[in-house]
């Protein structure tokens, strides 16, 4: 996203997309996030999953009361570059969208999100918990990724990454190129 910034090509439209498989974790996770992206304005970011509301003036409502408490005075309000509705979002889709399988599942079905896909360029696709992700569950997750990556077009391939903060140590490097 840096380079595309350098470039003067950045725009619009999906780069990245971190899947989540609760919105505990994404919520969490945007914390961290947004002290990162506040020194980058040109990267547009935003979390698209069901406490996502449709209009901007009820989704800064929702922001105000869940960042009140920051640490840093510039997190405790909107960053210029965050997207909190889903109205914003489908007009100008983020750089970085977070959401989870289950709402990933409902973008792809729904004809008035194809705005979402249409518009972006996906570089990286981010699979975060992995380990999660077996039996049924990981079935459906697996099909689900393959729609998705049946769905999106890209100028490059698009590259998938798990992650996973509890999925074996130094000494289990095959057990989790089996699992991947």
């Amino acid at each position: 996203l840096l380079r595309e910034v350098e470039k003067g090509t950045l725009g619009p439209g999906i780069r990245a997309l971190f899947i989540y498989p609760m919105n505990a974790l994404a919520n969490d996770q945007m914390k961290n996030i947004r002290k990162i992206l506040m020194h980058y304005p040109d990267i547009t970011f935003g979390v698209y999953n069901g406490g996502t509301e449709n209009n901007e003036e009820d989704a800064v409502a929702v922001y105000e009361s869940m960042f009140a408490s920051e640490e840093y005075e510039e997190l405790k309000h909107r960053l210029p570059n965050e997207l909190l509705s889903r109205d914003e979002m489908k007009k100008s889709p983020p750089n970085i969208l977070f959401t989870n399988y289950a709402m990933l599942e409902h973008l792809l079905f729904r004809p008035k999100d194809d705005v979402l896909f249409s518009k972006s360029d996906f570089k990286f696709v981010v699979l975060d918990e992995a380990h999660v992700y077996a039996g049924a569950t990981g079935i459906e997750t697996a099909i689900l990724l393959r729609r998705l990556r049946a769905r999106i077009t890209s100028s490059k391939e698009t590259q998938f990454i798990l992650t996973s903060a509890t999925l074996g140590d130094g000494d289990s490097d095959n057990d989790i190129i089996k699992f991947a």
